[in-house]
């Protein structure tokens, strides 16, 4: 997924000065990014006030959109550095292609994992032919400095394991939830699960205080530790949990994010995630000149443009603004 504002603000993040060590209720509001053609996004991290959850570094959730008769995602060939695409559905279907030559149909409950290591670029579009429904969400992962220069590589992964109890099943998207571990490569101490929970539910989920953690709201109604959670919004949990209570007044679907604090402070700036300024403008550079990000073949369309560097260098600073 590609942060398709021509005017990308810096986001400097990681460290643990900022990391909550006991556990807090901090509701995030989204910002509307249009994306493409026809889909809408709504931007939960980078946040006004919270730049990270252990290395999960960029949130967006779209949908449920009815693209019938809409042409549905487009995103066009684009860049990537520093961390790895988590594509994760509800409805739908994406199609992604990128510059190692990976050729794959997502779709619902199914991981597509893109680890772009030094350099990669790629594409996401609907097919032609596709369902009347999209919904999901697009995650990025800071690759840690040890990983951040590995060769890129695409997974897809359609048998992920569950974890279940009365009223909810949690399928294991990235790390490890309870004791199950999903098949996506982690780099980091990590976990994402996709939590399906039927109306009337209560129950508590296992968690690691090591962890901080958020939930995203995909759809219905909900309460994460007592707190009402709308879809398109997320809750901030901070660490020091050993479980979450969690209750489904509708059918429900959350998504629990949680890692490690990540302890690198690293630029994020566009499609790239570095370690300075210099880098970041580096990586503009090789984009424009058509060099290291590879060729991203059977797209039909141009490829996306860089948008100009702000006027000030980009510095690492922390996890909040």
């Amino acid at each position: 997924m590609s942060n398709l504002d021509r005017q990308p603000a810096p986001s400097v993040c990681g460290g643990r000065g900022f990391v909550v060590a006991e556990p807090v209720r901090e509701l995030l509001s989204p910002r509307r990014v249009q994306l493409g053609e026809s889909t809408e996004v709504r931007r939960l991290l980078p946040n006004l006030g919270r730049r990270m959850v252990g290395a999960w570094a960029f949130v967006d959730h779209y949908g449920p959109d009815d693209i019938a008769d809409e042409p549905g995602m487009q995103v066009p060939p684009h860049p990537h550095m520093g961390l790895q695409t988590v594509s994760w559905l509800h409805d739908g279907e994406v199609l992604h292609r990128d510059s190692t030559g990976s050729l794959a149909t997502i779709r619902p409950r199914e991981l597509g994992l893109m680890t772009s290591g030094r350099a990669i670029s790629h594409s996401e579009e609907s097919p032609k032919q596709h369902a009347r429904l999209l919904h999901g969400a697009q995650l990025w992962v800071a690759l840690p400095g040890a990983h951040r220069h590995v060769e890129p590589h695409f997974e897809h992964h359609t048998d992920l394991p569950r974890v279940t109890a009365p009223g909810l099943t949690a399928t294991v998207v990235l790390g490890t939830l309870d004791g199950a571990r999903s098949p996506g490569t982690a780099y980091t101490p990590i976990v994402g699960a996709d939590l399906a929970l039927t109306a009337g539910t209560r129950t508590r989920l296992p968690l690691d205080p090591d962890f901080e953690y958020a939930v995203l709201a995909m759809s219905g109604e909900a309460d994460v530790d007592g707190v009402p959670v709308l879809p398109g919004s997320m809750l901030y949990l901070g660490c020091g949990r050993t479980e979450l209570p969690l209750r489904a007044t509708s059918d429900a679907g959350l998504m629990l994010l949680g890692g490690e604090p990540f302890e690198e402070e690293i630029v994020m700036w566009w499609n790239f995630i570095g370690r300075s300024h210099e880098e970041v403008e580096q990586a503009r550079k090789d984009w424009t000149d058509s060099s290291r990000f590879g060729e991203v073949r059977g797209y039909d369309g141009d490829r996306l443009s860089a948008p100009d560097l702000p006027p000030v260098a980009l510095k690492p600073r922390g996890r909040v603004r």
